[in-house]
């Protein structure tokens, strides 16, 4: 009979429990869609309010979900507000809480949000890199309708890189990815604006004709004007643009035009119409009717300030200087030029902050897992003394001689993390380079090309010569600091495209090894100093040598890599010669891996290089002789 009552008490317990846990669920999802539904109405109060509640309800529950959920809302009122900088610090913390419980859905979603703010702020290389880091995350779940708003990202990406072939790529599968999602009104939007970011593609290119039959191809969905008025104002006022500028139908693109721009009114929707307005302008500044472009251009300009529209604001800008005279216009070049250079700094300043908030979570990240390391081990030792303490003398010294491994292996994987470190910190250094190669090259010296443009055409054509040259100097500058990857050309193929970039009649070089060796388990900074080490070897060899033949040899072994590098050019005395600036640096970034680097060479017997990196944090000495 006790049995019987245990069992009723312990099934209505566990009824009782499941019910509340259903409850419990049923409540935290409805604030979630409640935060999100604040977020896509802008009802910035509404969403401080539910971010309160999240905060409040995961402090009662201790559920990760919610406190994942907290960042996101935190960064989602930042983008209301427009602070980039703060919504990408908000989205990163979400993202590794939902890396911490294994939320793959979640992680990529956060990545797609900090991959478009990256696009936004022109940090186009990062949001390449969050794009692909969301790939990892959503292909094995078969996210499709998150993975098509990942490729369309990588093909805006691309095409503002000018790689219009992958822009294209891209969107096609995303595309790929539309047609396997269910048929859902999210589902046809997406489709809509890949199809219009299709045209821009072919648009942005001046190939109108290709264009325009991707704007009617959506503009021919299914009650497009009704069901999806936004997006049929978007590919209307696309198609009309691309007429435009074919020099077709011009009463019917400022027919488009009107009705595009009453849509807007309509649902007050303020970036948009800093952009109708600005076509507009240009629609009548290209008829000669000044009053209607002027009037246009600052309406353009009024709506594109209240939404933080940067590119409609400065086109604007642009505009009406052009559009009036004397001092107005000079004032309205100035604010250009002003506000211009202004977001070239904002935009700089916030690339550097989203690096810095990507190596500072990540470095805290790398610290706990160490901290937690040690504390476990720090655990482990002193239950062994507890153990120490109750058994004899034998034990006591079988106890010795493990706690002597553990050391041991303390010691050991010490090294190997701080050699992870190490390579960490290298790779950071390289990116930093990279970035540096990147300004020197798309901007210093751009700034400089127009500037020695001015020079010529003013007729100062020993100044333009001389600035030329520091053009040169800055571009030769940018490729020595640039540097190499091997995410998308293996380290094998980047070694035959160097040797075969060298490789002449007269000048012949032998590799050994490179094929016999899985170099995809070596990390990329080792594989990236060998890359630089035999191109400077095979630089040296050219330069300064005079040599004929080299042979290069690698070798992976269990501890360390080799790289041996033979020549039979004139050689010289060690004692004598002194390391240039290129070997200096390459000795630096040696002794950064713990490498050795041997050179023997004497006058008229060549020369022969041997490097050798470690694979986990050996420390050697560097020798020249």
């Amino acid at each position: 009979m006790k049995s019987f009552l245990y069992i009723i008490i312990l099934f209505c317990s566990s009824f009782l429990f499941s019910q509340e846990n259903k409850d419990y669920l049923s409540t935290r999802d409805t604030l979630i869609e409640s935060g999100r539904k604040a977020f896509f109405d802008k009802n910035l109060p509404l969403l401080k309010i539910v971010t309160l509640q999240v905060d409040s309800l995961y402090k009662r529950t201790n559920d990760s979900i919610l406190l994942a959920k907290y960042f996101h809302f935190k960064a989602l009122q930042n983008k209301l507000t427009y602070t980039n900088d703060s919504a990408f610090y908000y989205y990163h913390l979400s993202k590794d809480i939902s890396k911490k419980i294994n939320d793959s859905l979640a992680v990529g979603r956060r990545l797609l949000s900090l991959a478009n703010l990256q696009r936004e702020a022109k940090d186009f290389l990062g949001s390449e890199i969050s794009s692909i880091e969301a790939l990892q995350y959503l292909e094995p779940i078969n996210s499709n309708i998150y993975l098509e708003a990942i490729y369309n990202n990588l093909g805006l990406v691309s095409l503002e890189l000018n790689n219009i072939e992958d822009a294209l790529k891209y969107y096609k599968r995303a595309l790929f990815n539309n047609e396997l999602t269910k048929k859902t009104e999210r589902k046809s939007r997406t489709y809509l604006y890949i199809i219009n970011n299709i045209g821009l593609l072919f648009q942005s290119q001046k190939q109108h004709q290709k264009a325009i039959p991707y704007f009617k191809r959506g503009l021919a969905f299914d009650s497009i004007k009704l069901k999806y008025p936004t997006q049929y104002a978007l590919l209307l006022e696309n198609l009309a643009s691309s007429n435009f500028l074919l020099g077709n139908h011009y009463d019917e693109v400022l027919q488009q035009y009107n009705e595009v721009l009453r849509l807007r009114v309509k649902q007050n929707d303020l970036r948009g119409l800093s952009t109708i307005h600005t076509n507009l302008a240009d629609y009548y500044q290209g008829l000669n009717q000044t009053d209607k472009a002027f009037f246009h251009s600052n309406e353009a300009l009024k709506y594109a300030k209240q939404t933080h529209n940067n590119k409609r604001w400065l086109e604007a800008l642009r505009n009406i200087s052009e559009l009036t005279k004397g001092e107005q216009s000079r004032q309205y070049l100035n604010e250009y030029i002003t506000l211009n250079d202004s977001l070239f700094q904002n935009e700089r300043r916030l690339k550097n902050q989203f690096a810095k908030i990507r190596y500072e979570t990540d470095k805290k990240e790398k610290e706990n897992v160490v901290l937690k390391t040690e504390n476990q081990q720090k655990q482990a030792e002193i239950l062994y003394h507890k153990q120490q303490k109750t058994i004899g003398w034998l034990a006591a010294a079988i106890g010795l001689l493990l706690f002597g491994f553990s050391v041991m292996f303390y010691f050991q994987r010490r090294r190997k993390l701080l050699y992870q470190a190490q390579l960490q910190q290298i790779q950071v250094r390289e990116h930093e380079r990279k970035q540096i190669a990147k300004s020197l090259h798309d901007e210093v010296a751009g700034d400089l090309r127009l500037l020695h443009r001015k020079l010529e055409k003013s007729n100062l054509l020993e100044e333009a010569q001389k600035l030329d040259a520091v053009k040169e100097n800055v571009r030769n500058l940018s490729h020595q600091l640039s540097s190499v990857s091997f995410d998308k050309v293996s380290f094998k193929n980047q070694i035959i495209n160097l040797v075969s970039d060298y490789f002449e009649p007269d000048f012949k070089i032998k590799v050994n090894g490179l094929q016999n060796y899985n170099w995809t388990t070596v990390d990329n900074s080792i594989k990236r100093l060998l890359y630089l080490s035999a191109r400077e070897s095979i630089q040296n060899c050219k330069k300064h040598a005079k040599a004929s033949t080299i042979i290069i040899n690698f070798s992976v072994h269990k501890k360390y890599v080799h790289l041996g590098i033979i020549d039979d050019g004139i050689g010289f005395d060690t004692n004598i010669s002194k390391k240039g600036i290129g070997l200096q640096n390459l000795q630096e970034r040696i002794e950064e891996l713990d490498g050795t680097l041997t050179i023997n060479s004497e006058v008229g017997k060549g020369t022969q290089t041997d490097i050798q990196i470690p694979l986990n944090g050996w420390t050697n000495k560097n020798t020249f002789s």
